[in-house]
């Protein structure tokens, strides 16, 4: 009897401590899930003159302060140097090259009107044989002759990088679209390794959309840089679900191969001229056709839909902003988002607007 006794009141005390636990656990939580850092993207846009001293004119400086009206916090400086064809090993610049006063007038003025900045130089051929070779060829058949360019492209991107440090230039983009010289991995940490003794910020390379899993020295830089020009669809007059379905892809593919490398990813360019065929093609620009702005808003659009929040996401960089703020409009084919629906759908999403209102500013 006392033995009974003694086990019921044992049973008893166990199940009172039980539901006082239980009860205190669910009033007064003793674990928080800890939260997750989100660093917001770069509200990016890409600002580009083949003109000596645009850079420094007083059109480049309003078209300038628009853009920081429209809540872009970075601009990506473009410049062009050339080459005769994609095997020359000689690098130089040309009347369509901004001059370095300009140059620097234009890094000034972003930073006084309060925005941030990327510096990217860029290579081009001078003779693309009718059409046939672009940057991403540049290449050679004798060892020797790929050491002479890369000497040169050294040369050349450390002057930049120079002027970089200089003005406080926040990132460096250390080459774009090089796709047949980016498997030189050891010339390219070569370059890195020198640019960082001059240079103190950031450091990204722009591969194009088809080579980003291709690069082997991601590991060396800040970020990595996609010129994200992704076919979206092949279908003729696609809706928004259709293009966000385009970029789904794309996302999956991008999160499964960055899970590998863990750097953030930035869109060093991104764009669609105003042309039916954009969705299809959108590294072409407009040459030819009625313009199409509904169909260019409609890829912005499925753009910030599917990727803006994504967590591996650091940025874009809208391809391009004219010099002369009254570029593009309602009948400009070309790349250009300046006074088109694009711009309103840019600024909408860069202030955190959304919904019905983003569709509205777009109008």
């Amino acid at each position: 009897m006392t033995f009974t006794i003694r086990h019921n009141t044992t049973r008893i005390l166990r199940s009172l401590i039980i539901t006082i636990f239980l009860f205190n656990f669910i009033l007064t939580p003793s674990f928080v899930y800890p939260e997750v850092a989100f660093i917001a993207p770069q509200k990016g846009m890409c600002y580009i003159t083949w003109d000596r001293n645009r850079f420094a004119s007083q059109y480049s400086d309003e078209s300038l302060k628009k853009l920081s009206t429209m809540g872009v916090e970075y601009i990506s400086i473009c410049l062009t140097h050339y080459q005769e064809k994609h095997n020359s090993t000689k690098i130089k610049s040309t009347s369509r090259t901004p001059s370095r006063k300009s140059l620097k007038h234009v890094i000034k003025k972003t930073h006084d009107l309060g925005m941030s900045t990327m510096l990217k130089p860029h290579i081009d051929l001078i003779s693309k044989g009718e059409g046939t070779y672009w940057r991403a060829d540049i290449g050679f058949a004798s060892e020797r002759d790929w050491q002479k360019w890369f000497a040169e492209y050294e040369k050349f991107i450390i002057s930049y990088a120079r002027i970089a440090e200089k003005m406080d230039v926040e990132i460096f983009c250390i080459g774009t679209e090089l796709s047949f010289a980016s498997q030189r991995t050891s010339d390219w940490k070569n370059i890195i390794s020198e640019i960082r003794k001059v240079y103190s910020g950031k450091l990204v390379y722009a591969a194009n959309w088809d080579n980003f899993k291709n690069i082997e020295f991601w590991d060396e830089l800040d970020y990595v840089g996609i010129d994200a020009y992704f076919p979206l669809t092949y279908t003729t007059r696609p809706t928004l679900e259709d293009l966000k379905g385009g970029w789904t892809k794309w996302k999956n593919e991008i999160e499964a191969w960055h899970s590998k490398i863990n750097i953030p990813v930035l869109f060093t360019e991104i764009g669609y001229a105003s042309t039916a065929g954009a969705p299809y093609s959108p590294w072409k620009g407009g040459s030819f056709g009625n313009a199409d702005i509904s169909i260019q808003a409609l890829c912005y659009k499925a753009f910030f839909d599917t990727i803006w929040n994504e967590p591996w996401f650091a940025g874009v960089y809208w391809w391009k902003w004219d010099t002369n703020v009254r570029a593009g409009g309602v009948y400009n084919r070309q790349f250009t988002p300046q006074n088109k629906p694009a711009q309103k759908i840019i600024e909408a999403n860069y202030k955190g607007l959304t919904g019905n209102r983003v569709y509205a500013m777009a109008k």
